[in-house]
């Protein structure tokens, strides 16, 4: 399909560890779809890494490449998770897809996190993961080369607020910042200040994609489940559910600005000529994820990743195939019922 014919979306692409591999997928079919052209991206943590290697693939070879590259990145951490003794036993296999419940290494690394900070556990402040990101994207190019918007998001660590990283300033160490968990990593410094993981503060912020212009599609690839199917008892469940809505309140906040601000448009009190209105869109993998507990998001296993990999692609399926034709005109997500 010619370029000038194809519909323009804007991607927002949530963290959640592992979980991003879900995101991998659905990246894979939107690229597929020649009917489609990504205008920007904005990420958080594991939404950044994809983000990042997303834009820089488009640049370098289009959406074949970009399929290549995401296929190499998610590829190479289940590599990498092969020497890992944090496994999955085979009882985890067969009650769930991706828990490490009866993991002993899973069970001694979470109690090693509650009492010793990474300072301690990890004095070299090693992280393979950089040097895999770093291998992978050419950051100069990323920086400097046309192509579609992108933008991360990290938290300073002593201030609280929201650093967006825009692509002609990002680097391995903004991407990294922007997942830096604090019970895991040392803290990301860049360009003097330190930074934590973005989630804190937006998972992902959506208003850059608003601020920049351009499409009025935004499409949020959403990995943190809104609901739950039950109240939490375990100590781990109550932290991890702690941490998801921690997550998501300030997407949820966003959502209701959004609503307001289309709501005002379509009574006629602002001029829709001055302020973009928005169409929102989602793709999510809500009972699915809702049921994998805070220990599959350190399971990078590349069976379970694999896994992730083909719902993604069976949910941006379904989004196609039942809103494509909404592209453009109007939202297919109703934002009251999902988020607020």
């Amino acid at each position: 399909m010619a370029e000038g014919n194809r519909k323009r979306i804007k991607l927002a692409l949530q963290g959640g560890g592992s979980h991003g591999a879900f995101t991998w997928g659905v990246l894979d079919r939107l690229l597929a779809d020649e009917r489609l052209e990504i205008e920007a991206v904005v990420g958080t943590s594991a939404g950044a890494m994809n983000a990042a290697v997303l834009v820089d693939g488009l640049i370098a070879g289009g959406a074949a490449e970009a399929r290549r590259r995401l296929d190499r990145f998610w590829d190479g951490i289940g590599e990498m998770a092969q020497g890992s003794p944090i496994q999955p036993t085979p009882l985890d296999l067969m009650l769930s897809p991706g828990n490490m419940d009866f993991s002993p290494l899973w069970r001694v690394a979470d109690v090693l996190m509650r009492q010793f900070s990474p300072y301690e556990l990890n004095p070299t402040n090693a992280n393979p993961l950089r040097e895999h990101l770093d291998a992978l994207v050419d950051f100069t190019r990323l920086r400097d080369a046309p192509g579609p918007a992108l933008y991360v998001c990290a938290t300073n660590v002593l201030t609280g607020r929201l650093r967006v990283f825009e692509r002609k300033e990002m680097s391995a160490a903004a991407v990294m910042a922007s997942s830096c968990l604090p019970l895991l990593h040392h803290a990301v410094e860049v360009d003097g200040q330190h930074y934590w993981d973005g989630g804190y503060c937006g998972n992902p912020p959506i208003f850059p994609l608003i601020y920049m212009g351009g499409a009025p599609d935004i499409l949020i690839v959403q990995l943190n489940p809104i609901n739950i199917p039950e109240v939490p008892h375990d100590i781990r469940a109550i932290v991890d559910r702690m941490n998801t809505l921690a997550f998501n309140s300030s997407l949820m906040r966003e959502m209701r600005m959004i609503r307001f601000v289309t709501d005002l448009i379509d009574q006629g009190q602002l001029p829709p000529g001055k302020h973009l209105r928005c169409f929102i869109h989602t793709v999510d993998a809500e009972e699915e994820l809702a049921v994998l507990n805070a220990s599959s998001k350190l399971n990078a296993s590349s069976g379970f990743l694999r896994h992730l990999r083909a719902l993604g692609v069976a949910k941006a399926e379904a989004f196609l195939d039942a809103h494509f034709d909404a592209i453009g005109k109007a939202s297919s997500t109703d934002v009251v019922a999902k988020f607020l």
